[in-house]
């Protein structure tokens, strides 16, 4: 199973031209989060957002921008990696894949040999009225989390 989600994730990735390893649904990272040996899930939301909107339980949080200024956490590579080893599969969420694409990529800028991004993210897209959390995402999908 483990073999099957990574084939299918590095397919997307070539498909969607990205700069690491593979793109994951949140259903997939989570069954590699509880079944692959050694897999690191890091949410690199805002404290803010994992505060008021959720956590999701065995993640490491690292954010990647602080609120409420939104500037990049100059920090980041140092703290991922006193956090994870680079011989980690290591998946990045966010609230909807856009900051964890930006975390993958740098990870694999900084030797990281295995890194994935959580496609949708935490809250996932926006459904027509432009709201979060009725469209995709780790919440939507029912995976385990829980309220800050």
């Amino acid at each position: 199973m483990i073999s099957e989600i990574l084939e299918r994730a590095q397919a997307r990735a070539r498909q969607m031209n990205l700069p690491y390893e593979g793109a994951l649904t949140p259903e997939e990272a989570y069954q590699l989060m509880t079944s692959a040996p050694g897999a690191k899930l890091v949410d690199v939301r805002t404290r803010a957002e994992l505060d008021w909107v959720g956590r999701i339980p065995g993640a490491v949080e690292i954010e990647w921008q602080s609120y409420p200024s939104m500037q990049l956490n100059p920090h980041f590579p140092a703290q991922l990696e006193r956090q994870v080893d680079k011989a980690s599969l290591v998946m990045f969420i966010c609230r909807s894949g856009g900051r964890s694409h930006q975390a993958a990529t740098l990870a694999k800028q900084l030797g990281y040999t295995q890194c994935y991004n959580v496609l949708e993210g935490f809250e996932g897209g926006k459904d027509a009225q432009g709201h979060r959390n009725t469209v995709g995402g780790w919440r939507v999908a029912g995976l385990p989390w829980i309220q800050g």
